[in-house]
């Protein structure tokens, strides 16, 4: 068997026999009809609800939320099928702001605004705004949510009589599905309530693909209604190529949901069986940093056997991401020893220890990273210099065990590939409660 597995602008061959090989799990195939254009446009004249045109009438302060550089977003092909609209309906760029919803993310560096915005980054470089969630004079505090999360939102959302919400939908490994109500919290959410919400995802109902009873995503939920200007939601879902698959536009939460049905066509993705090592790699843009990486971590693991070793390919280019979590795992003794601590005290980014953590108490954990060996040490991950290599060590070491046929399941673009193994699930639950 031989396969490329891609690492930043090249691909690292991989070898191994034929019988050794489970699956090769990537997202399934889509049936794409028509161009990016088209399909946006055929969302737009298709809403659920009323149409973008008269949404748009008597606005005169329209806000744009639109990803940052962490996303595969099809930004500008959205704003190709926006502007048009917008002239159509007498709204001049004097009436927009395009607002980066970071949410606890670093702002845009240059290169990356003008990957967000591609053709149009000339045009509307100008308008756009980050989101800082710790600037609290941003902020209006509205309340909290079921779950005791306070709400803190952009003040640019209330200084609004437009507001139109975009982004991609795909599996998220504790709020279900990015997109949607995502837009708002943790997107333009204030630090605090972000620390907050995160916090949810260490219970056990907080997993990818998870909406119902999952207390993040009811967070999410909670703070729509309390936005008072009438939003439009405009949700695109990707194909495994990164390809624009599908569209849908108008109601909020009915074009989420109908995304939500199309992604889980494309990116669950069902195996035979639990394997003994898992390859699972970042795909650009999800292989930023480590914090971003770390979604393949975790669908990788879903379908690794206990003892078992996953191997993550991911340059993270811009090093760890979020120093909380790191520093965290570099502190403690061992990785139940990381999720004691977070019982006495959570702070943003120990869900990510937390996951981390529950995937190295119970398997070997290798990355062919750009990351320093002993920055992964501290977080008991093993450095590898290339896939063959870790791959190598670990037939060897599976074999050791006993096992004289190891299986290898590969997931190309393991962030989003979420497989479903016959046995089933494995969920982290470390006790917490969100009520």
């Amino acid at each position: 068997m031989k396969i490329e597995i891609p690492y930043l602008k090249k691909t690292f061959p991989l070898e191994f026999p034929d019988e050794n090989l489970l699956a090769v799990a990537e997202p399934n195939d889509f049936t794409v009809t028509g161009t990016p254009d088209q399909i946006l446009e055929g969302a737009l004249k298709t809403p659920y609800g009323p149409s973008l045109e008269d949404f748009l009438k008597g606005g005169t302060r329209v806000l744009i939320i639109i990803n940052d550089a962490t996303r595969p977003t099809p930004t500008e092909a959205i704003l190709r099928g926006l502007l048009p609209v917008f002239e159509k309906t007498g709204i001049g760029t004097e009436n927009l702001t395009l607002l980066v919803a970071t949410g606890a993310h670093r702002s845009p560096t240059e290169e990356e605004y003008r990957q967000i915005l591609g053709a149009f980054y000339d045009k509307l470089r100008s308008l756009c705004v980050h989101h800082d969630a710790r600037k609290d004079e941003d902020m209006v505090d509205l309340g909290s949510t079921r779950n005791g999360t306070p709400i803190l939102l952009n003040k640019r959302l209330f200084d609004a009589d437009r507001i139109i919400a975009t982004g991609s939908v795909e599996p998220h490994y504790f709020a279900g599905f990015t997109g949607g109500r995502k837009a708002f919290l943790p997107g333009v959410a204030a630090y605090k309530t972000i620390q907050a919400n995160h916090k949810q995802a260490l219970s056990g109902a907080a997993h990818s693909l998870a909406l119902e009873g999952n207390p993040v995503h009811e967070d999410m939920m909670d703070a729509l209604p309390l936005i008072k200007a009438p939003v439009f939601s405009l949700m695109t879902v990707l194909d495994k190529t990164q390809r624009l698959a599908a569209a849908t536009t108008g109601d909020l939460l009915a074009s989420f949901y109908a995304a939500v049905e199309i992604a889980r066509k494309i990116f669950c993705v069902k195996v035979p069986a639990k394997a003994d090592i898992v390859i699972s790699a970042a795909k650009f843009p999800m292989d930023i940093d480590l914090y971003q990486s770390q979604k393949a971590i975790d669908n990788g693991a879903a379908a690794l056997k206990d003892g078992g070793t996953l191997i993550l390919v991911s340059s993270c280019r811009d090093g760890i991401g979020d120093e909380a979590y790191a520093n965290l795992l570099a502190s403690a003794k061992s990785p139940a020893d990381t999720i004691s601590r977070i019982r006495e005290g959570y702070k943003l980014g120990y869900h990510k220890a937390a996951k981390m953590a529950a995937v190295s108490a119970r398997a070997t954990v290798k990355a062919v990273t750009e990351l320093p060996p002993e920055r992964l040490a501290g977080m008991f991950i093993e450095s590898a210099p290339s896939p063959q290599a870790a791959l190598d060590e670990a037939l060897e070491k599976t074999r050791s065990q006993g096992i004289p046929l190891p299986t290898i399941l590969i997931l190309p673009d393991g962030c989003v590939t979420v497989p479903d193994p016959e046995e089933g699930w494995r969920h982290l639950d470390i006790g917490f409660k969100s009520r």
